[in-house]
């Protein structure tokens, strides 16, 4: 069984017990004989004791209602009409997809639909959902209009998906009992529930469960002076003095995701406690820190800038392959492709061409480099 958390308090249980019929009990019970199963225990969902005080602070960091999470105006907007009109006809909220890059609030945005509803929200990943009984026995365990939220959902089993099917549409649940000739199939009603899928690859769903999705929104990176806004909400929550140029300094640099700002923020904070004796972040000392950090104006790190000197010194602005740019910089092929190179393509410091990647202009003067006519001519 998959290990979930959940960030809403469970419900009592001797009070849930007295308002559910007898019916979802025996299922509950047929369910765990068919599947193996064991009940959720929910001291499982409860987190340690000793992760109590980190855990209050980092739900505190993350915007508990509509109205405090900043950016992604036109998301907002769309839910904040779906959720009226699902409390307006005392529904539950229809089924929500979210993609987009990491960092930029899948999972808050979750948390804060719960809150809305006023329901509880069970938390899990699609790697955790290994086992048919994995997912059986989350479903069977929700509560009427509980969100269901599963990160990643692009990596789930085939098997699980497709367990998913009838959940999601019909709210229900098809087990099937004994093997062989004995084998009896049974279809177990569910509560009414929303499911919130969040992934980075939309395109690496299937057809048939983005179809079931009833929204499909998408998350963009965040404008610099959200970006601030979101530096400066959690630099009063951490007890951090800051100047607003110098949260601008952070937030210039954190490549347009909330994640990375508060990242770079606690980093700068050490810094500053430690060589400024714990004055306020003002912009110079925050471009100090970032420095010392390795993360420049235009938010390249290290690895990043090395890719590009390694494309303008070593091989003079032509083209170059995958495999021979991993070769040169000793970094995986995957790895450049998929962490290095989509920043670095956004902000236009790298082109992908026929022949091979190329530095743009742009890129050769963030680096101090006067790009060779030939290299204009090729872009």
């Amino acid at each position: 069984m998959a290990i979930i958390s959940s960030k809403s308090q469970p419900p009592d249980r001797e009070s849930s017990r007295a308002k559910l019929p007898a019916e979802p009990a025996t299922q509950s019970a047929q369910l765990s004989l068919a599947t193996g199963s064991l009940p959720i225990d929910e001291a499982l969902l409860k987190p340690d004791a000793t992760l109590d005080e980190t855990g209050k602070q980092e739900e505190k960091i993350r915007p508990q209602r509509l109205r405090e999470y900043v950016g992604q105006k036109s998301l907002k907007e769309v839910l904040d009409i779906a959720i009226r009109a699902a409390q307006s006809r005392q529904e539950v909220l229809d089924h929500l997809l979210l993609y987009g890059p990491p960092g930029l609030g899948k999972t808050t945005m979750a948390l804060i639909l719960a809150a809305e509803m006023g329901v509880n929200c069970k938390i899990t990943t699609a790697p955790a959902l290994e086992r048919p009984r994995d997912i059986a026995g989350l479903l069977v365990s929700l509560q009427h209009g509980d969100i269901l939220f599963i990160d990643e959902i692009h990596r789930l089993p085939r098997v699980t998906e497709e367990i998913l099917y009838p959940a999601m549409e019909d709210f229900r649940l098809d087990i099937t009992i004994g093997k062989g000739q004995n084998a009896k199939t049974r279809s177990l009603p569910l509560q009414r529930f929303t499911l919130v899928g969040a992934t980075t690859r939309v395109g690496a769903l299937t057809s048939p469960l983005r179809d079931r999705f009833g929204l499909v929104q998408r998350l963009r990176f965040y404008e610099l002076d959200e970006l601030s806004q979101i530096v400066l909400r959690t630099a009063a929550i951490l007890s951090t003095p800051i100047t607003e140029t110098g949260a601008a300094e952070i937030a210039r640099r954190a490549r347009g995701t909330p994640r990375i700002a508060n990242r770079l923020l606690r980093r700068v904070r050490d810094y500053v406690e430690v060589k400024a004796t714990g004055t306020e972040i003002t912009e110079t000392l925050a471009a100090e820190a970032l420095e010392l950090f390795n993360v420049d104006p235009c938010g390249l790190d290290w690895t990043d800038r090395r890719l590009l000197t390694i494309m303008i010194e070593n091989f003079a602005g032509r083209p170059v392959g995958l495999d021979t740019l991993a070769a040169a910089t000793g970094e995986d092929a995957q790895t450049i492709e998929e962490v290095y190179e989509p920043y670095l393509l956004q902000i236009g410091y790298l082109q992908r061409t026929p022949r091979g990647r190329v530095a743009t202009p742009a890129a050769w003067k963030h680096l101090g480099y006067q790009p060779p006519e030939s290299q204009l001519a090729l872009l």
